[in-house]
């Protein structure tokens, strides 16, 4: 069962990478053409902005649930590299609880706050729900609290990014 599910954060994985990757690639396939329009055609568009900036949202939460899983993430771990073996594994199971509310949270606020916004329209994009820009919030907790479940049941990654970077040497 827990080679499932372990397959299935794998596959997860990718989903978030894809997703990120996918919204990065068109940011940066849309701010140029907005740049375009407005120095080149001097008739600058409306909505490459604001498309850029809800694209900006998506990248975000999909990308941070995937750097979270492989490593890649901001971490600060100076304390607790220092503190003896069985403090550093309190240290990395409380590192782990905390992590699992933050997911909690932004599924719980995030479908709020979706849900508040559902009926309301952005002004660029009017046939688009402020609610759905905000989806990316609650999905991306949820795939977030999906990878803290996996390192307290079965630990990270094996096959983890950051142990190929740890072990290329650093000139």
């Amino acid at each position: 069962m827990l080679i499932t599910y372990r397959r299935l954060m794998d596959g997860l994985y990718r989903f978030c990478v894809l997703i990120a990757g996918g919204a990065m690639v068109l940011i940066s396939l849309i701010v140029p053409w907005g740049v375009f329009t407005r120095y080149v055609l001097n008739s600058a568009s409306s909505w490459p902005e604001p498309a850029a900036i809800l694209l900006s949202i998506v990248l975000t939460f999909f990308g941070a649930a995937g750097c979270y899983r492989v490593k890649l993430h901001m971490r600060v771990s100076f304390v607790r590299d220092h503190l003896p073996a069985p403090l550093q594994i309190a240290a990395d199971l409380v590192s782990e609880l905390l992590m699992a509310m933050v997911g909690v949270f932004m599924i719980v606020w995030g479908s709020r706050l979706c849900e508040t916004t559902w009926h309301q329209s952005i002004d660029a994009f009017p046939a688009l729900s402020v609610g759905l820009t905000y989806v990316p919030i609650p999905l991306g907790g949820l795939c977030l609290l999906l990878f803290v479940i996996e390192r307290l049941l079965i630990g990270a990654p094996s096959d983890s990014l950051v142990d190929a970077h740890a072990a290329a040497p650093f000139d």
